[in-house]
């Protein structure tokens, strides 16, 4: 297929997961397995790509004041550590047990998203003491680090509803996810760069257009615009990727 039509994909996938806190990882992959790009290229494209939509959305956030910088730090610490863990185990893995594993995120992140609702609280400040919101940050974060670097995904899936946990209204719990995922996106891409596994001419591309694409569902997002309809949306796109994904394995 051609770059062009890849970028536009992409562009769309990084406004709809901009809006949802994602890095858009847990689409991309299953998008370049379809068009037959090969996993060990397509992890390390979709960490790139996870990384630049957050960041395009973190402009925007940023510059809202949506994202609760005093939670993101023990996220990011332990995130960057577990995410080239996570890389370094991919040479290990066969392709056919993580597309398995991939179709599992995949279910599960579907479900996550279509059964979300909006939750109003008091700006992220939970009934967890201190210490324990840090100690499960640091575990989590870590987890999802390991996951990052070894499926591509960014993470977002995860850190959303545990933010929700903690306490935080969903658009800043969102924000704050997108946030995090650029540190571990990086930190898991950088894991790759040894391998060697890189078609820069896919990146260039995927890349402008995940940037502009991110840029569009932030602003959409931060204006209030009614996301109801498109988590369903997204959640049932995701569980027909796993349908596919696991069609295909069997």
């Amino acid at each position: 297929m051609e770059l062009i039509t890849i970028a536009v994909m992409v562009f769309f996938i990084a406004a709809i997961s901009s809006m949802l806190g994602l890095g858009g990882g847990i689409v991309y992959v299953p998008m370049f397995y379809w068009l037959e790009i090969d996993m060990l290229i397509a992890i390390p494209t979709s960490l790139l790509l996870n990384a630049v939509t957050s960041s395009s959305a973190a402009i925007t956030y940023l510059s809202k004041r949506m994202v609760d910088l005093h939670t993101v730090a023990p996220f990011i610490i332990a995130s960057t550590i577990g995410a080239p863990v996570g890389a370094y185990f991919t040479k290990f893995t066969s392709v056919e047990t993580l597309l398995w594993a991939f179709s599992v995120v995949l279910v599960l992140a579907g479900t996550r998203v279509m059964l979300s609702k909006t939750h109003k609280s008091n700006n992220g400040i939970s009934k967890l003491s201190a210490k324990k919101r840090t100690v499960i940050e640091v575990c989590l974060g870590f987890v999802i680090g390991i996951a990052v670097g070894l499926l591509g995904i960014g993470g977002g899936t995860l850190i959303v509803p545990m933010l929700i946990v903690l306490g935080f209204e969903i658009k800043r719990a969102s924000a704050t996810s997108g946030f995090i995922v650029i540190f571990s996106s990086v930190s898991g891409f950088l894991g790759h760069l040894g391998t060697g596994h890189l078609d820069l001419e896919l990146m260039i591309y995927t890349a402008i257009a995940a940037f502009f694409g991110a840029q569009v569902g932030s602003h959409l997002m931060y204006s209030k615009m009614r996301s109801k309809t498109i988590k369903q949306m997204f959640g049932v796109v995701l569980w027909i990727m796993a349908i596919k994904i696991v069609n295909g394995l069997l």
